[in-house]
């Protein structure tokens, strides 16, 4: 790699060989050679007199070097074709081949989250909404939450690929007016040239209607995909970044790591930092596509596809890879979880403890009203003196369901006043987590397990996924 000339980080840095290896200018170069030889050889079946000697030096220079990277005129050009003949039916065929590498990684990924989803379906934790805590989830509900959204992104980039169709030998402006001159106004020949041309490079069928490219559309759908990938992946992992901070779940970290070149304690989350640079970098490049697409007067306009088409698929791979890693090694911390849950648990503990008390014959106002006053009590004890009696409580690590990891007095308070002594003896058994996170668990068995949603989103790529959690990455 030279120093004197930039490069990008996601070819130098964080895209795979394989992905790099798709937009490259020796496999661009010897893909346009190939479409050469494939149209020369679908028209010598259709009868066109195309010297054989030709077609087989075609054939005998596929291969580029670093010295012939283009072919001298008299040998790459065939009957009716222009440039875009080659130009854009390459680019469809490395779409079609960047999408074929990208939807495994996608689909092992989510499979990987699926596990660990099942794994912690049990295991109470705060929910949030607005950032402030809520009802109670579970650990693995929280992931089945990101596994559905990336099953959606999933089903669109498939659908993106599945939808793909070839440009073929369709003329200068689309109207294959030079090839109804080469064929004798023969439009049969036409169509079936076209058939030999969709099944030498492997796609269904060509587009019904071309001009001197294939639709720009077809790139902005593919980029729309994307670029929903790009935002979900945001999502995923400032959750996982957030819930770092709580000190609640962390991405892996390797033995070695250094978290923080000044602060030596530091376990930055940078995997996930990583994947949300780039995910905001590839949720804003449909806007290219977009724009291109809209701008294309006629029948053609130049744009700056070369430089969009990869960089959002080298992003979409960067982000495969290291969020592979992340799921592949998530940390969770089971004690500071229900620490966490314990904080808040007195709080919405209140409700049940409000309908206990109207069962036995309470006024539910006057129930209400008492809860309210120690409620805003044991509040501003938390929050002007740091914990409950301004104490710092340090829990056990062996967890039981109940267990005093509680920074606030509300339950004190609550098993003090006379106006609840009817519910005192049940108060301690209604602030076990499992109570309060409704049917997560099996919200997560139906929809990750085993003949659940994400085990037949995933069936078609089973051969594909790699279960394996030793991932190389550059860190």
């Amino acid at each position: 790699m030279s120093l004197d000339t930039y490069t990008t980080p996601l070819a130098s840095r964080y895209a795979s060989t394989e992905m790099k290896t798709i937009f490259s200018a020796r496999t661009r170069g010897e893909t346009w050679r190939q479409l050469w030889v494939w149209l020369a050889e679908a028209e010598k079946e259709l009868g066109i007199e195309i010297p054989e000697e030709g077609i087989s030096q075609m054939k005998a220079n596929l291969k580029m070097t670093d010295e012939t990277l283009w072919w001298p005129q008299r040998r790459r050009r065939s009957y009716g074709a222009t440039s875009c003949y080659v130009t854009d039916n390459s680019d469809l065929i490395f779409i079609r081949d960047a999408l074929d590498l990208l939807i495994p990684k996608l689909a092992t990924i989510i499979f990987k989250l699926s596990q660990f989803a099942i794994e912690y379906k049990d295991m109470p934790a705060l929910g949030y909404t607005h950032y402030q805590p809520a009802q109670l989830i579970t650990v693995g509900r929280r992931a089945a939450q990101w596994i559905q959204d990336l099953l959606m992104s999933l089903e669109d980039i498939s659908r993106s690929r599945s939808d793909l169709r070839f440009r073929g030998a369709q003329g200068t402006t689309g109207t294959q007016a030079s090839f109804m001159e080469i064929f004798h106004n023969d439009g049969d020949k036409i169509d079936k040239l076209n058939e030999i041309l969709c099944a030498k490079a492997g796609f269904p069928s060509c587009y019904s209607i071309s001009t001197q490219t294939y639709t720009r559309l077809v790139d902005l759908r593919v980029a729309n995909a994307l670029s929903e990938f790009g935002a979900v992946v945001q999502r995923i992992t400032s959750d996982i970044r957030h819930l770092a901070a709580q000190k609640e779940l962390e991405e892996p970290f390797e033995k070695d790591q250094i978290g923080s070149s000044a602060m030596a304690y530091k376990r930055n989350p940078m995997r996930c930092e990583r994947i949300a640079g780039l995910g905001r970098h590839l949720a804003n490049l449909n806007k290219n596509a977009s724009d291109t697409y809209s701008a294309q007067w006629f029948e053609r306009t130049l744009a700056i596809r070369r430089i969009t088409i990869p960089e959002q698929f080298l992003s979409a791979d960067a982000i495969c890879m290291t969020l592979n890693n992340v799921v592949s090694g998530l940390v969770v911390y089971p004690a500071r979880i229900h620490s966490r849950v314990m904080e808040e648990l007195p709080f919405m503990a209140t409700e049940n403890i409000i309908m206990k008390l109207v069962s036995l014959g309470k006024s539910r106002q006057d129930a209400h009203e008492e809860i309210r006053v120690l409620s805003h009590q044991a509040s501003d004890v938390v929050k002007k003196e740091g914990g409950k009696n301004g104490r710092t409580l340090l829990p056990s690590f062996t967890i039981q369901p109940n267990a005093d990891f509680a920074s606030t007095d509300l339950i004190e308070r609550i098993k003090k006043t006379e106006f609840f002594k009817p519910v005192w003896g049940e108060v301690d058994a209604m602030l076990n987590p499992k109570n309060f996170i409704g049917r997560c668990p099996e919200q997560v068995t139906r929809f990750c397990g085993k003949g659940g949603e994400v085990e037949a989103a995933l069936a078609p790529y089973r051969k594909h996924i790699d279960a394996s959690k030793e991932i190389e990455l550059t860190v």
